[in-house]
């Protein structure tokens, strides 16, 4: 199981490798990419930024949660910091397990933990040449211009 918090393109394939096994009936890929539109705003990119010891220590720690709540050791999480164009990876998960439910929920609980305890912020750049920070959940923070 790893966290990182990473400064370059994420390799989804690379994160696949991590977690495969024989022993795996199921591997589920969770990847997070900037859209084009957010709360009906046209979106140029993203900026995302972390305090990264906290951010990594929570991520490991949200991995041992779902190890222990769906009974699989085969987890990875990458985020990324930085700028961001449409379309890139800002996060990606990879959970392998013998069955697809328990691969699918350990995903969705490392999501869902994610979101709501890792301190990494992003700051949304519009076309009409704006920025706002932004929570995980999307709700507009400040605005910046």
């Amino acid at each position: 199981m790893r966290a990182a918090i990473v400064e370059r393109v994420i390799d989804v394939a690379a994160l696949l490798g991590e977690v495969a096994a024989a022993s795996h009936g199921a591997t589920v890929l969770f990847v997070g990419t900037v859209r084009d539109v957010n709360d009906d705003r046209a979106v140029a990119g993203i900026d995302y930024t972390a305090y990264v010891p906290m951010a990594e220590r929570e991520m490991q720690r949200i991995l041992r949660e779902a190890a222990e709540r769906f009974g699989t050791d085969a987890a990875v999480i990458e985020h990324r910091v930085g700028h961001l164009a449409l379309g890139d990876a800002s996060v990606a998960i990879a959970v392998a397990h013998a069955r697809r439910a328990q691969a699918y929920a350990a995903s969705r609980y490392i999501l869902e933990a994610l979101k709501q305890r890792v301190p990494i912020w992003k700051r949304e750049s519009y076309v009409d040449g704006t920025r706002e920070w932004v929570t995980q959940q999307g709700a507009v923070v400040a605005q910046q211009d």
